[in-house]
């Protein structure tokens, strides 16, 4: 019978920054994923329907601006924890910022919504 190897302790460090990096990532895709629907909403969508395109526009540009907080904000939590991984600390994400996302996409969303019932 072979003995069992103890699998070795390493530092979690490492892992974490990976984990981190892929997060950063993610805001990222968060980000380009907003700046798509901004394309669509604000100048695809227009072409197909019938009526004004102003409400359009303004939505396309609120999805864009969120995509450029989700950027910019994944940069910024980036950095924080970091920072913390090198103080040896953690760097919670806020309540609030999240929150304030969370409510920024679902009005959109929901914006959006409305106005393709409305138009049709």
């Amino acid at each position: 019978m072979v003995p069992a190897v103890e699998p070795v302790v390493e530092d979690a460090t490492r892992r974490t920054q990976l984990a981190n990096e892929r997060t950063y990532l993610a805001w990222w895709r968060s980000g380009l994923t907003a700046f798509a629907v901004s394309v669509g909403v604000g100048k695809l969508v227009p072409g197909l329907s019938s009526g004004s395109n102003w409400p359009y526009v303004v939505l396309g540009v609120c999805f864009a601006l969120l995509g450029l907080a989700f950027i910019g904000f994944g940069y910024v939590r980036f950095r924080a924890v970091n920072a913390a991984l090198a103080a040896g600390s953690w760097s919670e994400l806020s309540n609030r910022l999240a929150g304030w996302l969370a409510a920024a996409g679902i009005a959109l969303a929901a914006a959006t919504l409305l106005t393709l019932a409305l138009s049709h």
